[in-house]
């Protein structure tokens, strides 16, 4: 019975990477659609949110099948009901990268609209955060889930800066609203999955270690 629930876990965690996989691609594909205006890896990204939808219900419904049939214990159920939460983000990170393809779309169409300073870094971080945390899954790593954690505070911060470069630059430019505007959007889509990635990293935590340190900054 043991080695058939090892082969079940085991399943369940190339299906997780997986899917980490596809949201990787996804979010560095509508980063890339919207700063090198690429409507057409925007439409990539649009078509392929079917796939991870399909396969975030698929991967719940395999969670709950092997609780039901091994009703593990201690870290194997901490993993199975960590997994179950970063399938979830995973999605709606998903849907968070397929908003920033809407954006790019009609942009690319648009007379270009000089980026903020502070985007390009904030995409960066954004995306070096995706990749740490779904790292930090596959080793089971707390310590780099805890320095994914501590990026957030960055990412915060320059989607603050451009916010309001973006408002100084709309206001200055009433023709530039349109444009600003749909970079508004992609940026506030960054910073979602940004807090995303950092749930995905304290989940990573409570897996290994059993602490729960999403209220507690100090951790």
């Amino acid at each position: 019975m043991r080695i058939h629930f090892q082969r079940d876990m085991e399943r369940l965690e190339r299906e997780i990477l997986f899917l980490g996989s596809l949201l990787e691609q996804a979010t560095n594909k509508a980063i890339l659609a919207l700063t090198a205006r690429r409507p057409d890896l925007g439409e990539e990204v649009i078509a392929g949110d079917d796939e991870i939808d399909r396969r975030e219900v698929q991967f719940e419904e395999d969670c709950l099948k092997v609780l039901a049939l091994h009703q593990p214990v201690a870290g194997d159920l901490r993993y199975l009901v960590s997994a179950i939460k970063v399938n979830t983000m995973l999605e709606r990170m998903g849907d968070l990268a397929v908003n920033i393809a809407e954006r790019a779309v009609p942009l690319a169409g648009l007379e270009p609209l000089p980026a903020p300073p502070d985007f390009q870094q904030m995409a960066a971080d954004v995306r070096e955060m995706v990749k740490l945390s779904l790292d930090a899954l596959v080793r089971q790593d707390s310590a780099l889930a805890r320095r994914v954690c501590e990026m957030d505070d960055t990412v915060d911060e320059e989607h603050h800066r451009i916010f309001h470069e973006l408002r100084d630059m709309m206001s200055a430019d009433p023709t530039a609203i349109e444009r600003g505007l749909h970079f508004l959007v992609a940026a506030r889509c960054l910073e979602r999955i940004a807090d995303h990635a950092e749930n995905i990293a304290l989940d990573v935590v409570f897996m290994v270690e059993g602490k729960v340190i999403r209220h507690h900054a100090e951790e």
